[in-house]
């Protein structure tokens, strides 16, 4: 089996809307911070200088959102009402949803915004295949080449509202971007609100999980790595995060030889 990596990673070091704080305690540190733990909860003394090499083992502590790197969106991040019951948090999303066969659709090319149904279908007539009931859908906008910078959350292309419609009509229940999200740029909606009044711009795909039941990953990378629109399959399952509506993953696509 070969593995490709979808993933972006979460790196301190690197532009973020909501900055990423991470701490490093060394391996020495490390062990400092167990013996004054053990003296303090247990009552027992302990010299980390005993330790080989006076180390014991480092400790990485993270301030992050669970939206920073690759992550899985639950129905409870679209809202806190759903027409079709109480929205679930992603601690309680059945994990098969998250290993399935997978499409990929190519939007390379596409103009800052967001496409219609009309423009995924023409891509399922290109590549001779129609997502099938819970497959997993990823859409190639080629927005992770500016992973890292300011134009990744501001230059990509999402979805529409009936082209998010149109695909949860055909079963599928996951839905993965390379862009930031997979609605159209914060400041694109936004200002094509104030231009038309039209309320249905803002967040449509998102907001489609407010009457549908479904899961959106963001900020996957290397779809153009993939060998073809389908034949692979993806694993992306989330961390299990009690009572969060995200959860980081770790998604790779899986092709047998």
């Amino acid at each position: 089996m070969r593995i490709i990596d979808l993933s972006t990673p979460i790196d301190a070091s690197v532009w973020e809307p909501n900055p990423i704080e991470h701490r490093v305690m060394s391996a020495a540190e490390g062990g400092a911070h167990m013996a004054e733990g053990m003296r303090r909860n247990h009552g027992l003394d302990f010299d980390p200088a005993d330790l080989p090499g006076g180390e014991l083992l480092s400790l990485d502590t993270m301030t992050l959102t669970t939206h920073t790197g690759t992550h899985v969106d639950a129905p409870s991040h679209y809202g806190s009402v759903a027409e079709y019951g109480e929205p679930r948090h992603i601690d309680r999303m059945p994990p098969d949803w998250f290993v399935r066969p997978g499409v990929v659709l190519d939007l390379t090319g596409e103009p800052v915004g967001a496409v219609g149904a009309d423009r995924l279908a023409r891509e399922f007539d290109r590549i001779g295949h129609t997502p099938a009931p819970m497959e997993i859908v990823l859409l190639h906008t080629g927005a992770d080449r500016f992973s890292g910078t300011p134009k990744y959350f501001t230059d990509f292309t999402g979805l529409d509202g009936p082209a998010t419609d149109l695909l949860l009509d055909l079963g599928v229940r996951v839905i993965g971007t390379d862009a930031f999200s997979l609605d159209a740029p914060f400041g694109h909606m936004i200002k094509a609100y104030q231009r038309t009044g039209d309320d249905r711009v803002l967040w449509p795909a998102h907001f489609a999980g407010r009457r549908r039941e479904y899961c959106q990953i963001e900020r996957l990378a290397n779809l153009g790595s993939l060998p073809g629109p389908t034949g692979f399959t993806v694993s992306c399952l989330p961390v299990l995060i009690a009572g969060a509506g995200a959860g980081w993953a770790r998604a790779v696509a899986m092709i047998e030889d």
